[in-house]
């Protein structure tokens, strides 16, 4: 069963957007680099929020890891250089980006940081309960999409946690192509549909077709308490206090999903 949000979370929330932008930066200069951006992102599991492992100038890898169990950022390297920077210190953005920047150092691993992704002087709570609710919540969010995405036929992406909007989510990518011309040059980009969850304000949870096609679409009945959503962004969403502690709710957050699925991949398929 999905569980609440806490009441408290909002800043610890935003302390955890905050140092996964932190540690958003490393990867962005050391992964190999994936052309949908997947390198900075964060996979989601039963252990934690991970970036993918990093090349060591010495052979090895470093792996950055948000601990929510023991509420530690670790740099596993796999070795006895492992350390890790405390998320309840109460550290500002730029406290914790320039402790994980020294931390990496010590690895021999240098750049110029994209810090203005990180930095912020603005105080920072953490309640570890909220946080390790928190992560509970987001780990059995990510399995319900995980069992989605195995479901659907085509190219699909892996589920993320974003550190730039503090969301997960992925995509399933259609066969129309829409073009455009940007800065003199045509560009063509793939049709997709995202799955999507955003724990701040009312949470929520959205599933967006690009291009959204509204007159084949918002006529149509999503399953349960989800709707369609056309003011300020154009999709679907369903709201997660209206999933949590139903004992149905991650049935029906599958059911959402497909739906949306079912509706809207005729419209993002050539014809």
């Amino acid at each position: 069963m999905l569980s609440p949000i806490p009441s408290d979370f909002e800043p610890t929330r935003a302390s955890l957007h905050a140092y996964a932008l932190a540690a958003g930066v490393i990867p962005r200069a050391h992964a190999d680099p994936h052309d949908k951006w997947w390198h900075i992102a964060l996979t989601v599991s039963h252990k934690g929020w991970s970036t993918d492992p990093m090349s060591l100038p010495d052979m090895g890898k470093l792996t950055l890891r948000f601990d929510l169990d023991n509420h530690v950022l670790v740099l596993d390297t796999a070795d006895e250089r492992t350390t890790s920077i405390p998320l309840d210190a109460g550290l500002t953005g730029t406290e914790f980006g320039d402790r994980l920047i020294a931390a990496v150092g010590e690895l021999g691993l240098r750049s110029e940081y994209a810090r203005e992704k990180f930095e912020s002087d603005d105080p920072r709570e953490y309640s570890r309960e909220a946080a390790s609710t928190f992560a509970s919540i987001l780990a059995s969010v990510a399995a319900v999409f995980e069992e989605h995405r195995t479901g659907l036929e085509g190219e699909v992406g892996q589920v993320n946690l974003w550190p730039h909007g503090f969301d997960m989510a992925m995509e399933w990518f259609g066969t129309r192509v829409e073009t455009y011309e940007e800065h003199g040059e045509v560009q063509h980009y793939p049709s997709q549909l995202n799955l999507g969850f955003y724990p701040g304000g009312r949470a929520y949870v959205y599933s967006n077709p690009w291009p959204f096609e509204a007159d084949a679409l918002v006529g149509n009945e999503l399953p349960h308490d989800a709707e369609w959503h056309t003011e300020g962004w154009e999709g679907s969403v369903y709201y997660y206090d209206l999933l949590a502690g139903d004992p149905e709710g991650e049935r029906k957050l599958a059911d959402f999903a497909k739906a949306v699925h079912r509706l809207a991949a005729p419209t993002l398929t050539a014809g």
